[in-house]
């Protein structure tokens, strides 16, 4: 870890922040930590085979309950679209219909064979993350959303690149680059990061 990421997991959670959390957390570290342990837990509901046997995750409905599952124990507002314009994302008002469009646009692209079920979940995965309907998670949201997706048709999770992805570096640095040459319409460099 270098000195950066050190000052940044030891500085204090803002009061707007600690108002918001349900456990009683001082550091983003403690944060950062306490939020892993809720994604892997999610992790494991989201990819159980009998959940994803009964689950549509392409459903508006299913959306939320995975953003629940990942941020219950930490935000007292997991699971719930975003009510204010951050400096990402599409205006708060927006939220429900576009996301209505990328899940109408996916189950089409499904239905009739448009892309490769690989290509559906990664151009899945881009459109919900520049909607960006949560206040916070939505790259590990929309990560997980896409493992889901390809698993539900019997293919294996992505691998998001060759190390952790929540660490800044080389590899969060090429996810983001990847990210936005397809805000360009090239999917191709973040389809390749998914599986590599």
């Amino acid at each position: 870890m270098d000195e950066k990421d050190v000052r940044d997991a030891s500085t204090a959670i803002t009061l707007e922040d600690a108002a918001a959390l349900k456990p009683n957390l001082a550091t983003k570290r403690e944060k950062d930590e306490w939020e892993y342990r809720n994604i892997l837990e999610a992790r494991a509901w989201a990819l159980n085979g009998r959940r994803l046997k009964r689950k549509d995750p392409i459903t508006e409905p299913y959306v939320r309950e995975l953003h629940l599952h990942m941020f219950n124990q930490t935000w007292r507002w997991a699971g719930r679209y975003r009510t204010s314009n951050p400096n990402l994302g599409i205006p708060f008002h927006l939220i429900p219909e576009l996301l209505g469009q990328l899940l109408g646009d996916a189950r089409y692209w499904i239905e009739n064979n448009i892309y490769d079920l690989d290509e559906v979940a990664v151009r899945f995965h881009h459109r919900i993350v520049s909607i960006h309907p949560f206040p916070d998670g939505n790259g590990r949201h929309a990560r997980l959303i896409a493992d889901v997706i390809v698993a539900k048709w019997n293919r294996e999770p992505f691998s998001w690149g060759p190390n952790d992805l929540t660490k800044v570096g080389a590899t969060h640095d090429e996810y983001i680059k990847a990210l936005r040459l397809a805000d360009n319409g090239d999917i191709k460099p973040l389809l390749l990061f998914a599986r590599s």
